[in-house]
């Protein structure tokens, strides 16, 4: 009997029965799998289950494991930004060589790597190489670019001695510090540095490790590496260098400025010692062996008539490294630096605010200065940092982030002018005002009623910049005190500014190079004024391969035509008439502010002409305050001093847009009275020195003569005698011309 075929539905309904069938048997086969599995695990583990004390230290391992590896990933997160740095042009990068040039075109310093070829590291004395293990790194070709050995022992030593007499970092480590990073103290810091390391280890051989901290390791004096150091401090090569010599040089690896043989020569020989003591402990040498080179200690050459403006060459490098990172410089790694120094100036300034800190500082209980001194188109002509650059290489003028105090206030007083709301004439109110419960006084805490914003800003009162802030915010503060940060980043302040309540009469951190750059503005027409060093650089051939006015940062006007004249009008009042007059060069026009701080702990005078613009900050590292120190007291006379230094024989000069007045500039007449009556007398006079534009000439003559010149051959016919008759040439004598 024959069937019927089955339908399409039935054939599916089975595929579809067969289909969960085949499912559920797997699914149960799987159940099974890891059911026994689970079980063979159990029987396992209660083979290994501890109990008591042992159960304790593995719930103590598993945590530190767990927690270990959590740091491990949270420390390399850390370390990522670090990597960027090691691009594959890592080392050609940190490669540069810098000789600069003052505005006279005499050099006044190098930085960088040694320009001429590195010594190989097999011509390295062998005693020197083994007195920089004993002292740096002992365990140098053991560790892997961290050494926890080498820790241990570091740290056993600083307990036992009760101090750090012993520091873990490798040599590999301060390698890595020197090429990539900086010198700031922090756990962030430490942890690149040690993940730097072990990149370093894996990308290099021991020998170039070496080679290269030996070359870029900071030793002083403006030197890089041992090998310019050797002729720094001993002149000769280093493959020349003593037992004793090689002592010395390896004491400066931590600390160069320290134990610097020329800012110390106690202390370097007494860290020499150490270095020899730490080569008999590791066992590189024999007590007598070293006798001889502890008897007679290493004396550095004299060079008591060398002269290095530090602060600025510190300075000068690190805009050139920013030029080249930036590849303003092209491929070129070895340059010549132009740069605005002015030698003679700076050797004033350094001297009179030493003498004035020496004579005065005990009185106002200050003891640090720093100094700048730029031309208004922002090129830096002086430059000092502090008292004394062997006792501390922090560049106060750059680095030290100090509340301006009044001389914050031009910048408020030009936001309200370029708002259109106000002109110098403008009557306000000098009152006590408060912000919520911040309530500003005048200093001396006296009030002066109605008063122009000229007589305010003359007088230095702070409840009228508050008040303005106010104002330019039509109401709003925070509203008014964001117009002013504008401000201030368009005149050339870049540090961050904190908006707080006191900001309009400078409760904010600068250093004095941006106020600087600031006051420039006003002095040269209300154009940016970036701050710079380098004029021009060349390659080694003496070729141009960048100039400031073409390739430098750009100069944009900031300020109109009438803000620049009432901003300017306004601070002249200040040097002629109000908190600035300790300041004034009779016959020279001048403007400018002064600038103290809250229980007196920074005291400023910030002042220009058309030549130059000046700025001087006083006060303690520590932030202590002074004794009363303002910035019309010590800091404006500092500044008169240098500044009419700097100023003789210059003919008088009005400000942009400025006209002269006997009333507020004095005349020239007046300045003999006025030095008189100072009990200064006749300053010594300035050595004589050529302007930038008179320099620029020369340079261009010089170029065009080393150009070659094309020679052509010349005719050799008889030469032709002119005769003279009655005293006039022969007619065959102007045919012979003709």
């Amino acid at each position: 009997m024959l069937t019927k075929p089955s339908s399409l539905w039935a054939r599916t309904k089975r595929a579809l029965l067969g289909a969960d069938s085949f499912i559920d048997s797997g699914l149960y086969g799987a159940g099974e799998w890891i059911t026994d599995a689970y079980r063979r695990f159990a029987l396992h583990a209660d083979k290994l289950h501890v109990s008591g004390i042992r159960r304790l230290i593995v719930e103590l391992l598993s945590e530190a494991a767990t927690l270990g590896t959590v740091g491990l990933v949270g420390l390399l997160m850390l370390a990522q930004p670090a990597f960027r740095l090691t691009s594959d042009d890592f080392l050609s990068r940190q490669d540069l060589a810098v000789t600069f040039l003052g505005r006279n075109g005499v050099e006044i310093g190098k930085r960088g790597l040694k320009q001429d070829a590195t010594i190989p590291l097999s011509e390295f004395p062998d005693h020197l190489l083994k007195a920089v293990f004993a002292t740096e790194d002992r365990r140098f070709y053991e560790h892997f670019g961290i050494d926890p050995v080498g820790l241990v022992r570091a740290l056993t030593v600083n307990a036992r001695a009760s101090g750090v007499v012993q520091g873990g970092s490798t040599l590999t480590q301060q390698l890595a510090k020197n090429i990539f990073l900086t010198n700031e103290r922090s756990f962030e810091r430490k942890v690149k540095e040690a993940f730097l390391s072990i990149w370093l280890e894996r990308r290099l051989t021991k020998s170039q490790i070496l080679k290269l901290y030996l070359d870029r390791a900071y030793m002083g004096g403006g030197t890089f590496g041992v090998a310019a150091a050797s002729e720094y401090y001993f002149g000769k090569s280093v493959k020349e260098i003593s037992l004793a010599e090689a002592a010395m040089l390896a004491g400066l690896f931590k600390a160069p400025t320290k134990y610097g043989p020329y800012v110390n020569l106690p202390a370097a020989r007494a860290r020499a010692n150490d270095v020899l003591s730490n080569m008999v402990d590791a066992g590189f040498m024999t007590e007598g062996q070293v006798l001889a080179a502890r008897q007679n200690p290493a004396t550095p050459v004299d060079r008591g008539r060398d002269y290095s403006p530090d602060y600025y060459l510190d300075y000068a490098y690190d805009e050139v490294r920013k030029l080249a990172d930036a590849g303003k410089l092209g491929p070129e790694r070895s340059v010549i630096v132009r740069t605005a120094f002015d030698a003679d100036l700076q050797r004033k300034a350094e001297s009179s605010i030493e003498a004035a800190l020496r004579d005065e500082g005990d009185h106002w209980n200050v003891e640090q200065s720093a100094m700048v001194i730029m031309e208004p188109d922002g090129a830096v002509r002086v430059m000092v940092g502090g008292r004394d650059y062997g006792d501390s290489q922090f560049n106060r003028a750059t680095d030290s982030l100090r509340q301006p105090g009044s001389s914050f206030k031009p910048i408020v007083y030009t936001t309200a002018l370029a708002s259109g709301k106000f002109h110098p004439d403008t009557m306000i109110v000098d009152a006590p005002i408060c912000i919520v419960n911040w309530c500003p006084s005048n200093f001396g805490g006296k009030y002066m009623g109605r008063v122009t914003l000229t007589q305010a800003i003359t007088h230095s009162l702070n409840s009228v910049p508050v008040r303005l802030s106010i104002a330019l915010g039509d109401g709003n503060p925070k509203a008014g005190r964001a117009r002013i940060i504008e401000m201030a980043k368009r005149l050339g302040i870049t540090t961050e500014i904190n908006d707080t309540q006191s900001l309009p009469i400078g409760a904010v951190g600068v250093n004095p190079l941006e106020i600087a750059s600031v006051y420039a503005v006003f002095a040269n027409g209300g154009r940016r004024a970036p701050p710079h060093a380098a004029i021009e650089i060349m390659n080694p051939k003496g070729q141009v391969i960048y100039t400031f006015d073409k390739d430098g940062a750009p100069r944009p006007q900031v300020l109109s035509t009438q803000v620049e004249t009432d901003i300017v009008g306004m601070m002249r009042h200040v040097v002629a008439e109000g908190t600035g007059r300790a300041a004034i060069i009779p016959g020279m026009m001048l403007a400018g502010k002064t600038g103290t701080t809250n229980a007196s702990r920074d005291a400023w005078f910030d002042g220009y002409s058309a030549y130059l613009v000046g700025v001087i900050w006083m006060g303690n590292d520590d932030y202590e305050p002074t004794n009363g120190m303002t910035g019309g007291s010590l800091p404006a006379k500092t500044w008169h001093e240098i500044m009419a230094y700097a100023h003789q024989g210059l003919d008088p000069k009005p400000l942009p847009f400025q006209q002269f007045d006997d009333r507020l500039d004095g005349t020239p007449a007046a300045r003999a009275k006025d030095e008189q009556a100072r009990g200064t007398g006749v300053a010594a006079p300035r050595s004589q020195t050529l302007s930038r534009r008179s320099m620029e000439v020369i340079n261009g003559i010089e170029n065009l003569l080393a150009q070659p010149v094309a020679v052509q051959e010349v005719p050799t016919d008889p030469v032709r005698i002119l005769q003279l008759e009655d005293g006039r040439l022969s007619a065959a004598g102007a045919r012979a011309l003709r």
